[in-house]
């Protein structure tokens, strides 16, 4: 089944064109990396995918989007604040119910956060404040996740979980990523972006990061 399809697509910011006629189209139950240098056009492809699938993609933005007024708990809940009552929302805003510490604790103990549900975002490392973007995301119903670097700021083994992880929680899963490795070994298909163009669409199985050099290379004319 398709999720998204794009036809012929260019978007730009005044006169300058960041992703020039692009066609891509992905399916329900992909795992894909977009993958090229910064700059290369990257995000700017992400957030149209993000933008024709509106609210049925969970999201990881590179700012993160936190909160930082208020706890890990609550920030995480965010996932699904549309799904609950305006009343149930104010109430756990004030006094988190048992119910809802319950359903966003697993999560933030498979995330290494449990430890941190009540402390203020403002107060976390860059680290843990991009799991608990990671765990707003998972705790999210949407099964289609979106993310920009979601483990930039995260060592390896962590950078692992957190990838193991979003594609144990979500059917769907797109990523811009900046690691080769991390890419080829959580996605099934890597989409190569050079010059705000797609140069490379092929599945992970086949290749090495290595064989993804050229889209870091600097163009000759």
């Amino acid at each position: 089944m398709v999720l998204i399809e794009l036809h012929n697509e260019t978007v730009g910011y005044g006169k300058a064109k960041v992703i020039n006629k692009i066609n891509l189209k992905i399916d329900v139950g992909e795992r894909i990396a977009l993958i090229g240098e910064s700059g290369a056009g990257k995000s700017t492809l992400l957030n149209l995918i993000h933008a024709r699938l509106g609210d049925t993609a969970a999201l990881i933005p590179q700012d993160l989007g936190l909160v930082q007024a208020l706890n890990v708990f609550h920030n995480v809940y965010m996932g699904r604040l549309h799904q609950f009552s305006l009343w149930k929302n104010i109430r756990n805003l004030f006094i988190p119910t048992r119910t809802a510490v319950e359903l966003i604790k697993p999560i933030l103990t498979c995330l290494r956060l449990e430890d941190k549900i009540f402390t203020n975002v403002s107060e976390l490392s860059g680290g843990q404040q991009q799991r608990t973007a990671v765990g707003r995301a998972i705790f999210s119903p949407n099964e289609v996740l979106i993310a920009d670097e979601p483990v930039s700021s995260v060592d390896e083994h962590q950078a692992r979980e957190i990838l193991q992880h979003l594609n144990n929680y979500k059917k769907t899963v797109i990523l811009a990523m900046h690691d080769r490795s991390l890419a080829i070994e959580f996605t099934d298909r890597l989409i190569g972006i050079k010059d705000g163009k797609i140069i490379l669409d092929a599945p992970s199985g086949e290749m090495s990061p290595s064989d993804l050099d050229h889209l870091y290379q600097k163009t000759t004319h």
